[in-house]
């Protein structure tokens, strides 16, 4: 057993790259925890720093020849684990740098991009559900702006079950997004109760970006005066809004049933 202590130097280090995100940025370092998290990771071709592991809690093995394989005592695991029912698994990543540069042409997963403008999420659960939907749907990217959530927080790489390191996510402002986005040519759909036009009326073949904002104030000014179009999802009962992830996900699957015979993934 490497580590066994809780005042392990190591253990004290671990736990503030858990909590405190100025230490995550400085380092440029970020856990992950949970056998398959991990696996999307490595699938990703994201290789950790550090792995470590609970004998007495981790039911299967892993090991990456490329990083330093610790083992931890269950003790030390639990102070270090952010779930309620840890796997024993965790490792240490270096933060993915994704750029605009990234999502030029020849990167992108599809000859008909398709784009998140996510703008203020404050919520890591918000955030880490509208990853998982963006992988799940091929989406080609998540342009994360002005936001108040950090991507890299624990609890988004939980609530996103890895697909954090599937989708690449780009954080910019507003303005940056928007350049980039008519640079590339694709449409941007704003997603807002404040229009007379259904998602499910709307052509989602094109290039297109769909702007989603907070449920408690939706979308700022500067995405509904400078979209292209307004859509919006039916209400029907006495609620006027839907949570933002909920929102994006209908949209997004939507669009993905009107491409089905259109879209075509990039053979790698």
């Amino acid at each position: 057993m490497d580590i066994t202590s809780l005042q392990n130097p190591r253990v004290k280090y671990l736990v503030k790259l858990r909590d405190d995100k100025k230490t995550r940025k400085a380092d440029g370092l970020m856990l992950v925890e949970g056998y398959d998290e991990i696996q999307l990771a490595l699938a990703a071709r994201h290789n950790p720093q550090t792995l470590l592991s609970s004998p007495e809690l981790a039911s299967q093995s892993l090991t990456v020849a490329s990083a330093e394989n610790l083992t931890v005592s269950r003790a030390v695991f639990e102070k270090l684990s952010y779930r309620d029912n840890p796997d024993g698994w965790l490792a240490i990543f270096p933060i993915p740098k994704t750029s605009f540069q990234t999502l030029e042409p020849e990167n992108l997963l599809s000859e008909i991009p398709l784009i998140i403008v996510a703008e203020s999420l404050e919520k890591p659960g918000n955030l880490g559900a509208i990853l998982r939907t963006a992988d799940a749907a091929h989406v080609d990217a998540v342009l994360l702006c002005d936001h108040r959530v950090d991507v890299w927080n624990p609890n988004v790489v939980r609530a996103s079950r890895g697909a954090v390191f599937s989708v690449p996510v780009v954080e910019c402002d507003n303005a940056s997004a928007l350049e980039w986005l008519k640079r590339r040519k694709l449409r941007v759909l704003a997603a807002t109760p404040t229009t007379n036009v259904l998602y499910t009326e709307t052509n989602l073949r094109e290039p297109i970006a769909i702007a989603v904002g907070t449920e408690d104030e939706g979308l700022t000014d500067f995405w509904m005066q400078n979209a292209d179009k307004r859509v919006k999802i039916p209400m029907l009962g006495k609620v006027n809004s839907l949570n933002v992830s909920v929102s994006t996900a209908l949209i997004i699957y939507e669009a993905l049933r009107q491409r089905q015979p259109l879209r075509r993934t990039k053979e790698p």
